[in-house]
């Protein structure tokens, strides 16, 4: 919600509207490709350890998350699951280049109907 406050804060001060939005885009985007590579660095011992998944729910889990491919990563933008998304989709390896292009829509996408509302509410206000 910080990044939120933030663009709305550049809006209401005038600043450039497609720099606000694409500097929030790609900031939020470089984010959640981190967690998309830190997922990828995890092993199947230690999620099993200290999870109650084993090795086969998370098969069948990734069977049923590889249907839908990367498109689940333009729900990345969503507050509480959008980290532990992007986490899941690169320790289940799902194409990288499909998860890059739908987790950038999806936050471009949140962006600017945020920036929208707040330029609205602006003019609204005045």
């Amino acid at each position: 919600m910080a990044s939120e406050i933030v663009l709305s804060l550049f809006t209401l001060t005038n600043y450039d509207f497609r720099t606000i939005i694409i500097v929030a885009s790609l900031g939020s985007w470089v984010g959640g490709m981190s967690s998309y590579y830190l997922g990828r660095l995890g092993r199947w011992d230690i999620v099993e350890k200290y999870s109650k998944l084993t090795k086969e729910k998370i098969k069948a889990y990734q069977s049923r998350i590889s249907k839908w491919g990367g498109l689940i990563a333009f729900f990345s933008w969503a507050t509480v699951v959008g980290e532990p998304l992007s986490v899941a989709l690169g320790f289940l390896r799902i194409n990288v280049y499909t998860v890059t292009f739908w987790m950038l829509i999806g936050k471009s996408i949140r962006f600017i109907l945020w920036g929208y509302l707040t330029y609205r509410e602006m003019v609204t206000i005045t």
